[in-house]
């Protein structure tokens, strides 16, 4: 029986999912809301995104989070059930309005949830302090640095989720291009796709644009080896949002001046499949994902030509973004202690190891390490290096990840930079109490 509930609940419990359904929402209804349950003495409810995927494919990703729950039902004797909603479109309510609506009314015990979820959840007090977990101690810095607000440990995910260029290297050698570095480079590379008869040369989606603008306001203030002080600097209003992200939107909107990206298709498209179809085919020689979508035949690990993965351009060369989902346990938790025991098992170092393995990412464990996929060496040699933006910081007082994303879409519907970079500066002076 518990063999055909997993089946049946066909969820991806990591974090490429969570954020395939993140941030900007519409209105609609829950009838995607789904409940798997087993009556049990002892359970836990979860809450979690339901990965649209291909008839028959192989979803690596939701069978590795089913092996981690596995080990923590067999450990404690417990049943987790599955709470799961997805999105169809974009006029329906968001993954993350409808875990905010649930966290909020205490109806579930654990959460996976998107980076500006867990900080706006976490100032509410609605999430419990994880930093007493065995698991805890064996995090490393940047997984404590994004989800760690006022102290107090709030989430912790199963991966690193890292984001970079999809790229057709077969079409780039074909027209005799070098993966761009910088935002110049990158322009030019579009600039020749378009006049060789490539419509589209950037296939975007209404969320993660924002992983250009991000890589270009913060490659500096991640990697110049002054970040405590310059965000502190913006904490206190010393310094401004707006000026950071300004030449990151200038950018995007020369990108859609130019007809390098369909912003109004963008604006209404969902996460790979707006743009995967084409990128597939061969028809858009760019993209934007996750780590893992280069790992598993729902979305592009099993593409027929040369496909790398590089960081964003930024003018410290190729920059890997690096925003951090979590998976969290509700303060006013029906099965509190359960919840706990469960999570800290899911996320132990055994538990992370196999399902590293499981889905060849990046553990959020020191203690574990990962071989990765060739397509992947580019980016995963960045994150070894030290050289990355995080897509998301708990120590920020304007959160970054989500409202980014909306401010995009601002964009993308018309708004000038102007008008984004004062939303921005509006955001900032709210943080600061003026």
């Amino acid at each position: 029986m518990r063999r055909q509930i997993r089946k049946l609940a066909a969820f991806c419990f990591a974090g490429l999912a969570v954020l395939v359904f993140t941030a900007c929402g519409g209105s609609g209804s829950r009838d995607r809301l789904i409940t798997f349950e087993k009556e049990q003495q002892r359970e836990v409810n979860l809450f979690s995104p339901m990965e649209k995927t291909k008839p028959g494919a192989d979803n690596v990703a939701r069978s590795a989070s089913e092996k981690t729950v596995a080990m923590a039902e067999e450990k404690l004797g417990v049943t987790v059930n599955y709470i799961t909603y997805t999105a169809e479109d974009y006029q329906d309510k968001t993954y993350d309005q409808v875990a905010l609506e649930r966290a909020r009314n205490d109806m579930d015990d654990l959460y996976l949830l998107n980076p500006d979820v867990i900080q706006i959840l976490a100032a509410e007090g609605k999430l419990m302090d994880l930093s007493g977990l065995d698991s805890a101690e064996n995090l490393r810095d940047v997984v404590r640095t994004a989800n760690i607000v006022d102290g107090k440990l709030v989430a912790i995910p199963q991966e690193v989720v890292a984001y970079g260029l999809f790229v057709n290297k077969d079409l780039f050698d074909r027209y005799q291009l070098a993966l761009p570095e910088t935002p110049e480079d990158f322009l030019e590379c579009c600039r020749v796709f378009k006049e060789n008869g490539i419509e589209t040369p950037v296939g975007a989606n209404r969320w993660w644009l924002e992983t250009f603008v991000l890589a270009q306001a913060y490659a500096d203030l991640y990697n110049g080896g002054n970040t405590e002080a310059e965000i502190a600097a913006l904490n206190s209003g010393e310094k401004r949002y707006s000026d950071y992200m300004r030449p990151g939107f200038e950018f995007l909107q020369e990108l859609i001046d130019r007809g390098y990206i369909d912003a109004q298709k963008a604006y209404v498209s969902e996460a790979i499949e707006g743009e995967g179809a084409d990128f597939l085919a061969q028809k858009t020689p760019i993209v934007m994902a996750y780590w893992s979508a280069a790992n598993t035949d729902t979305a592009y690990g099993d593409p027929d030509f040369n496909m790398v993965v590089i960081g964003f351009p930024s003018s410290r060369g190729q920059m890997p973004v690096m925003p951090m989902t979590g998976i969290a346990v509700g303060i006013q938790a029906e099965h509190a202690a359960d919840a706990m025991q469960t999570l800290d098992i899911m996320v132990s170092d055994e538990a992370l190891q196999v399902y590293a393995e499981t889905n060849k990412v990046i553990s959020p464990s020191k203690n574990v390490e990962v071989e990765c996929i060739d397509a992947l060496r580019p980016l995963n040699d960045r994150i070894n290096e030290s050289v990355y933006v995080l897509g998301s910081n708990a120590s920020m007082k304007v959160e970054q990840w989500g409202n980014t994303c909306l401010i995009v879409r601002m964009l993308l519907n018309g708004a000038t930079v102007d008008e984004c970079m004062a939303e921005f500066d509006k955001l900032q002076d709210e943080s600061l109490g003026q």
